[in-house]
């Protein structure tokens, strides 16, 4: 049962959050209307076709505030306790500023267990939906491509030839153990290319030793022979890293999928790291918040505690985006990409709370 200090920080607390949510939703909203309409300025849909596809996007592009969300949230507790000097009330009965922050480091955690297990998953289904739509609508969808359990498949269109393409291995630039069934525009077949080895660094496809099946006749040879798509590493590269489309479960499939062909799973591992550490993140980013506004000076406009977060906020993002960078390049261990920055604000707020209950 809680105690009338305890209830009263904690609703106090979801308030903040509560109401910067809903703000930080609503810049959400407009800046991404005003996407969705310059890329559906040109296309024959609904008037409200884009902010369709605005409310689709909006969850996870929230979701991936969130952390900063409880940095600015907690400023704004410190703030209204300040400005009415309950703080001083608080520790004449007997509360201290350790307390404080204890209420909120546990209840920015258990926020953010809902956040991943609820609200992320249903917010990346909606992304996967929004990436669907907005592909049907894009005049590249007759391109595509997808890994499953039985390997990489690539569908494509050039110069009225369709392209079957299914491949076991792909590494670097290179997918090994592929078979190209190439069609007329009736989807009559032509031939069937197998080869052992394709480099694909570019859209001219370099085929080695090539096996071409015509007519039912098979031959083989032994120079290369080059093939033109819409397709090379980097392109097929970025069609995987959309990984926000994928829900926790789909994200464990895809990760066997990706290692059982052979590609790098570093990116959904780090996400997935990045993931099971969010609640510990929004804990650690209140606590350093509360540090920061205990240590400053009391009497300080709140237009200042805004730009104090916000800096606060944006360095904290390049420092986990520098990191993650360095993991998914394999410069560094991708343990290291997620934990070292967790380790970094962790020390920094151990710190700080040496001497906070002194305040």
């Amino acid at each position: 049962m809680f105690k009338i200090y305890q209830r009263y920080i904690v609703q106090n607390f979801l308030s903040k959050v509560i109401l910067i949510t809903l703000i930080f939703f609503s810049l959400t909203l407009i800046l991404g209307s005003l996407e969705e309409i310059s890329f559906s300025k040109d296309l024959d849909t609904n008037f409200l076709y884009p902010y369709y596809l605005t409310i689709l996007n909006a969850p996870i592009t929230l979701f991936e505030i969130f952390p900063f969300i409880f940095l600015l949230s907690t400023q704004f507790l410190f703030y209204d306790l300040f400005k009415k000097d309950e703080l001083s009330l608080l520790k004449i009965n007997g509360l201290n500023n350790l307390s404080i922050i204890k209420i909120i480091f546990f209840l920015a955690i258990a926020i953010g267990i809902f956040n991943v297990v609820i609200f992320y998953n249903l917010a990346s289904n909606l992304k996967f939906h929004y990436s669907n739509v907005k592909n049907n609508l894009s005049s590249d969808n007759k391109y595509l491509a997808m890994v499953t359990k039985s390997g990489l498949w690539i569908k494509d269109e050039i110069k009225d030839k369709k392209l079957i393409i299914k491949s076991n291995l792909i590494k670097n630039d290179i997918i090994s153990k592929t078979i190209i069934s190439e069609f007329d525009k009736d989807f009559n077949l032509i031939r069937i290319i197998q080869s052992e080895k394709i480099d694909i660094k570019d859209n001219n496809w370099i085929i080695y030793d090539p096996i071409i099946t015509k007519d039912n006749v098979t031959t083989s040879q032994d120079e290369t022979i080059l093939m033109k798509t819409n397709f090379n590493y980097d392109k097929i590269s970025k069609l995987f890293s959309n990984i926000s489309t994928l829900d926790i479960f789909k994200l464990f499939d895809v990760k066997r999928d990706y290692e059982r062909l052979g590609y790098s799973s570093d990116e959904i591992f780090i996400h997935l790291l990045k993931l099971s550490t969010t609640p510990l993140m929004y804990g650690i980013l209140s606590v350093l918040s509360a540090i920061i506004m205990l240590g400053i000076k009391k009497n300080n406009s709140i237009i200042f505690h805004i730009g104090a977060g916000f800096l606060i906020s944006v360095m904290i993002y390049y420092l986990m985006f520098f990191f993650t960078s360095l993991g998914n390049n394999g410069k560094i261990p991708v343990y290291l990409s997620v934990l070292f920055p967790i380790s970094i604000l962790s020390l920094i707020s151990i710190i700080g709370l040496i001497n906070v209950n002194e305040k």
